[in-house]
């Protein structure tokens, strides 16, 4: 099996003995035609691998180890108690993967995305990956953004009901530039909302949320944007070079596109509030 992708302007292959069964919502990335993929990606099944010996870090359902081209990762679940894979880079812009084929076979997107360090290759491009629930409205990006609960995907589906617009994901963007401007991007990871399509808008506001029972909106500063975007942006700490790319690409994104602060309830009042606020120069 030989399937090429494309996630914002990253393409890159995947490459499998066996035809192996992919995610409904990853398939939405999949490209046709002559292409030439920046990175490949190598799939084994069921195959037992030696461990590297130096450990970079250890994380809750991930261990990292220095790899002959970069860097490998045993990928586990429950705390590591469960093993599903181990990802190992080389030095000719590939990676061989690892993975018990039983744990394909469910099709999880969390699961099959987590096996190929996206992350790691869209910062080389500048690209962020942003926990929020990206809506489209009238061709403009407006990006939700909490932490997990406070409320994401039902801002955006306000949104839906009471102003016609479409919800591209409810919990992750691809944040990229392009001709210097910033772009939100289709992610084909959705959480527990279930919405997840293939869209590049530009981004017209980045919203973080507060539950509240008065509808308030702040323009926020350029340096608290960033105090509360960080911790939403998937970011590799034990990487100095991602860590200070991520940074960057932080520092730029607030200074070129607004971000407002709102604090809210679940009514058509938050919409009309927040609406007032960013597109207060078109009423």
């Amino acid at each position: 099996m030989v399937k090429n992708f494309q996630i914002g302007k990253f393409c890159f292959q995947i490459i499998s003995q066996k035809d192996i069964p992919i995610p409904e919502h990853f398939l939405l990335f999949e490209v046709s035609g002559n292409i030439i993929p920046q990175f490949t990606y190598r799939i084994f099944l069921n195959q037992v691998v030696s461990l590297p010996e130096e450990v970079l870090t250890t994380r809750e359902n991930m261990v990292v180890y220095k790899a002959e081209g970069g860097e490998g990762r045993l990928l586990g679940t429950d705390r590591m108690a469960n093993v599903y894979a181990y990802y190992r880079e080389s030095k000719d812009a590939s990676a061989d993967i690892f993975v018990e084929e039983a744990v394909m076979s469910q099709r999880i997107d969390t699961v099959f995305t987590s096996l190929f360090a996206l992350e790691r290759r869209l910062i080389r491009q500048g690209g962020l990956i942003l926990h929020c629930a990206y809506l489209e409205h009238q061709g403009k990006g407006i990006l939700f953004s909490a932490p997990s609960g406070v409320g994401k995907s039902t801002q955006a589906a306000l949104w839906e009901r009471y102003r016609n617009s479409r919800v591209v994901n409810g919990d992750r963007a691809l944040l990229r530039k392009e001709n210097g401007k910033w772009i939100a991007c289709g992610w084909p990871v959705c959480g527990s909302s279930e919405i997840c399509r293939q869209a590049d808008t530009p981004i017209h506001a980045i919203v973080m949320l507060q539950q509240g029972k008065k509808n308030e909106v702040v323009s926020l500063s350029p340096a608290k944007a960033f105090s509360l975007l960080y911790p939403q942006i998937t970011v590799n700490p034990w990487n100095p070079d991602f860590v200070r790319t991520a940074m960057n690409g932080i520092e730029d994104l607030v200074l070129q596109v607004p971000v407002w602060h709102l604090t809210c309830d679940i009514s058509e009042e938050a919409v009309a509030c927040l609406e007032k606020n960013i597109f207060s120069k078109q009423l």
